[in-house]
């Protein structure tokens, strides 16, 4: 489904658009530097590549740096100054990182120079989502080019090249990823679900999560398409992406490792017996202080296995709680951000306007995403849809949910949103008139009732913090992450 001259218009003119906003919080903040986060961490890693020292990080001045605030635990580990090779976090961020740094130099500027890059990446998500819309839902031109605004606007999403983090090289190659599938089931043709097959890899050195949604490519190439000799074919692809790193990490060990050695520490911190199933501060200190990887993992598996077996019972319900953070309220950042004074003191009239502006897209995306998913009549193509929207969050829900995480879905919840506002209730009265349509309706109705009491609780089990945020010294309470 190849373009026309005004679909690709649209496309390069929402590309701009969604660049322009973007660049506005990059340039206006382009002062701003990193704390002792994970964006710390990619850092490091990516001047050790420029370095020609490999993937390590805590080098002898980060080390330094990082102990003036928590002692670091040093056991198992013989210490280079160059750093600590390291497994804990997925290569291809850092990788990303290092070429910015490599092209433009590791100095003062390098944040500003990666968001700028990242402000660009970022800006393809709209034109993407527009060609994903399009072969979701054939004919539907106005539900494409809705979706495409969204994402070109959806605020968070305007915010996030600021943050180095994997997700603005993630977001870019899940869509790719799955756009790339439904040209293969068009075409079926060989350099097609190869290219779907190295993407799919590439999504997995950056979020190791990801395996699960390419396992499930491959069952839908087989069954779905029935293209059994394809389907193996991208099979091997992502095995030979992902293979060799994951040889590295089992050399770095001795023992067999994934792609990353973080799934210890995320159990750990998941299933702890005061754990709420989502990432807390003080329980992460546990562990996050060692620097050996392979025995932060060991560890964490074995604590997070004895914890389950302590308490098997309390899996569901920490399932749920996952599931309520997976889809709670894109406040976690503004929080933080506004109670460590980063903007100083804001009126409460004003701080519940902006609020209002960062809170109400998701809400308004995710229920009338549910109403979309009930109006979308299954197909080859929107089959791919399901499976990525089950393969993604069902992972979250059995190690750790945070709202971050659902950012990815952004994009695929917009086009069902899209499907539902331009199908409208006409739309909604020919679906009901089948026995398939009313139950599909009546989920939907359910899903939003769910959503709508997740963020009800959320703020009330909050109250107590919001009144703070929202008092005269709110900007100066200084909330933890």
């Amino acid at each position: 489904m190849p373009l026309s001259r005004l679909a690709r218009s649209f496309a390069f003119r929402i590309f701009l658009i969604a660049l322009g906003l973007r660049l506005i919080p990059v340039i206006a903040l382009r002062q701003m530097g990193i704390g002792l986060d994970d964006m710390f961490q990619y850092d490091m890693l990516a001047r050790s590549i420029v370095a020609g020292d490999g993937y390590r990080w805590y080098a002898q001045d980060d080390l330094y740096l990082v102990q003036r605030y928590f002692e670091v635990d040093m056991a198992g580990v013989d210490y280079d100054p160059r750093g600590v090779p390291t497994s804990f976090r997925p290569p291809l961020y850092p990788a990303f990182l290092a070429l910015i740094y490599f092209l433009a130099g590791v100095d003062g500027n390098r944040f500003f120079t990666a968001r700028l890059v990242q402000a660009f990446v970022g800006a393809a998500l709209a034109p993407l989502t527009y060609a994903l819309a399009r072969r979701f839902f054939p004919g539907n031109e106005n539900a494409a080019r809705i979706a495409a605004w969204v994402i070109a606007a959806y605020p968070l999403l305007v915010l996030y090249p600021l943050s180095l983090a994997t997700e603005n090289l993630f977001f870019l190659l899940v869509l790719s990823a799955t756009l790339v599938l439904l040209i293969a089931a068009e075409t079926r043709r060989t350099v097609h679900f190869a290219a779907a097959g190295l993407l799919l890899g590439l999504m997995a050195l950056t979020r190791s999560v990801s395996l699960a949604f390419g396992g499930l490519a491959v069952l839908w190439t087989w069954f779905a398409l029935k293209e059994r000799q394809k389907a193996v074919l991208i099979f091997g692809v992502v095995s030979l992406t992902v293979l060799p790193w994951m040889v590295r990490n089992s050399l770095l060990h001795g023992r067999p490792t994934g792609v990353e050695s973080a799934l210890g520490y995320d159990l750990y911190v998941g299933y702890h017996p005061e754990s709420t199933g989502t990432f807390q501060y003080g329980i992460s200190l546990d562990l996050m202080t060692m620097l050996d990887d392979g025995l932060r993992d060991e560890i964490g598996q074995e604590k997070a296995i004895g914890f389950i077996k302590d308490d098997p019972g309390r899996i569901p319900y920490l399932v749920v709680r996952r599931a309520g953070y997976f889809f709670g309220l894109e406040r976690r950042a503004l929080t933080y951000f506004y109670t460590n004074d980063y903007f100083g003191y804001i009126p409460t009239p004003l701080l519940l306007a902006i609020a209002a502006v960062v809170l109400l897209p998701f809400v308004l995306v995710s229920a009338s995403a549910a109403f979309g998913l009930a109006l979308t009549r299954w197909r080859t193509e929107t089959i791919l849809l399901g499976l990525f929207i089950f393969g993604y969050v069902t992972p979250h829900l059995l190690i750790l949910g945070e709202d971050r995480f659902h950012l990815t879905l952004v994009p695929f919840l917009s086009i069902l949103a899209a499907h539902a506002w331009t199908g409208g209730l006409p739309a909604v009265k020919t679906r009901f008139a089948t026995p398939g349509g009313r139950l599909a309706l009546a989920l939907a109705g359910i899903a939003v009732i769910l959503l709508l009491a997740n963020w009800g609780l959320e703020l009330y089990r909050d109250a107590d913090k919001l009144q703070v945020l929202l008092g005269p010294n709110g900007n100066q309470s200084y909330f933890s992450y």
